[in-house]
């Protein structure tokens, strides 16, 4: 029999007559188009991404991953891998091809003898969180819990931790890699050192990461919560938000964001985390930030931090459509901020929110080039980040991020956040890896020199 195969943009689909050929090499499971589970599998975090695949295997280890590679490359089949499935721009995702669903591989092991823990490249941040935090221990990840740990750390990952420890990257020791001929290989300082410096910051484009090996740091709890203002004094908060945290000591990180209440209030917010061991140090620090001008809610306290981990969670849960836009400034002058409180009044529906990351300490310890991830020289991250659920309003919001990026545009410092790259931004990924995208491809050539990978934040080798 003939092989049919679906040509789409995004490369060739899985033949129909080869998947009796795929069940007998995995133990996973295999879902098809017409499939009981089929519509939910196929389904991501974010809604605006809607793909079809034409198979999805939920690998049981890595051998399943190792099978579907080798199946893929016969078949000449255009291959997705997805983790926590949490990247906005819908990567985990593809039409007609293979999906590799990572989502059963979740095991955490933590030594707290050593500090370190072992990870599978299917894990959330949860399940890290849960799991280190029994030990008094936390491995620098993000800030929303349901997030995947493999995209974000590859990506880089900013969080909680970040000032302190540096970028979820930089906390990599090891890694187990399958790459693009189905091949295990461990990547890490001494076995295949640019492998290793590839998958810290690189993307998804060497191999799929079946498991990381991360440094933990002593933690339990934090001292956190929210500081709310109403909107109208935007400018004066965010201008003493910057004054404030320019000189704050390192266990300290405070994201500002303009954003709405739960009943809809539009209001400017504060969210400090304090991570040091003297909770009254962190009061003190964090006290300023609640006598900028009149609050709304100071609400503070002293939380697991698995609590200050999932915080954020309701405002960035499934089901909901998104689509980011994202710019580095080395300063937050008062003209930057004048043009974010300007850009703010084109958010139209609420559960949208302009964020505000502050990227100093740690995250800068590293000189560019000691591994992949390039986004190092700046200050601030900002983010725009719109949220709504009807498709009527796709155009609208799309535009709103775009404009208020274009607005911002004077006051940037260049580069981009690969992990806030949205579905139709392929040609800013070589932004993202600015002076460090000659050495990826050259390991890009060795690893995978036809691009099997590419499904992703892709660089073309």
């Amino acid at each position: 029999m003939s092989t049919t195969r679906l040509k789409t943009r995004d490369g060739d689909a899985v033949p129909t007559e080869a998947i009796d050929e795929l069940k007998s090499l995995v133990r996973g499971d295999l879902i098809v188009p017409g499939s009981e589970q089929y519509e939910t599998a196929r389904r991501i975090w974010n809604a605006l991404i809607d793909k079809h695949p034409g198979a999805i295997l939920r690998c049981h280890g890595t051998a399943d991953v190792s099978a579907a590679i080798k199946f893929a490359s016969k078949h000449d089949i255009l291959v997705s891998v997805r983790g926590g499935g949490h990247n906005v721009g819908g990567r985990a995702v593809c039409d007609d091809g293979l999906v590799i669903d990572l989502s059963r591989m979740r095991a955490i092991y933590v030594d707290p003898t050593s500090r370190t823990v072992r990870a599978q490249g299917g894990a959330l941040l949860g399940d890290v969180d849960r799991e280190t935090h029994v030990h008094g221990l936390a491995v620098p990840l993000g800030v929303v819990s349901m997030t995947g740990i493999g995209g974000l750390t590859t990506g880089g990952g900013f969080g909680w931790l970040a000032r302190k420890y540096g970028p979820t990257c930089d906390n990599v020791i090891e890694a187990e890699v399958v790459t693009a001929d189905g091949s295990i290989k461990t990547a890490s300082a001494g076995q295949n050192p640019d492998l290793y410096w590839g998958i810290c910051g690189g993307s998804g484009n060497f191999g799929i990461v079946t498991s990381f090996l991360y440094r933990a740091y002593p933690l339990s709890t934090v001292l956190g919560g929210m500081i709310a203002y109403p909107r109208a004094a935007a400018p004066k908060v965010l201008r003493g938000y910057r004054d404030i945290i320019r000189d704050a000591p390192d266990e300290l990180t405070v994201y500002a964001a303009l954003l709405w209440g739960p009943d809809g209030t539009p209001l400017t917010a504060l969210v400090p985390c304090w991570i040091g061991d003297d909770k009254e140090v962190g009061r003190q620090a964090i006290k300023a930030l609640t006598e900028i001008d009149e609050p709304l809610v100071v609400d503070l306290h002293e939380m697991p931090f698995t609590a200050m981990q999932s915080m954020l969670d309701a405002a960035y849960g499934p089901g909901s459509r998104n689509y980011w836009k994202s710019a580095y400034l080395s300063d937050l002058t008062d003209d930057a901020i004048d043009t974010i409180v300007e850009q703010s009044k084109g958010m139209t529906v609420p559960g949208s929110g302009i964020l505000i990351e502050h990227c100093t300490g740690a995250t800068k310890s590293k000189a560019m080039g000691e591994n992949a991830f390039a986004q190092r020289g700046q200050n601030y991250l900002i983010a725009l980040l719109p949220l709504w659920t009807r498709p009527a309003d796709d155009k609208a919001q799309i535009a709103w991020a775009k404009a208020a990026h274009d607005a911002l545009a004077p006051f940037a410092a260049g580069g981009t956040y690969l992990n806030y790259i949205g579905a139709d931004e392929d040609t800013t990924v070589i932004a993202a890896f600015g002076e460090n995208l000659g050495r990826l491809r050259e390991i890009k050539r060795t690893y995978d020199p036809t691009n099997f990978f590419r499904a992703n934040a892709n660089i073309a080798p």
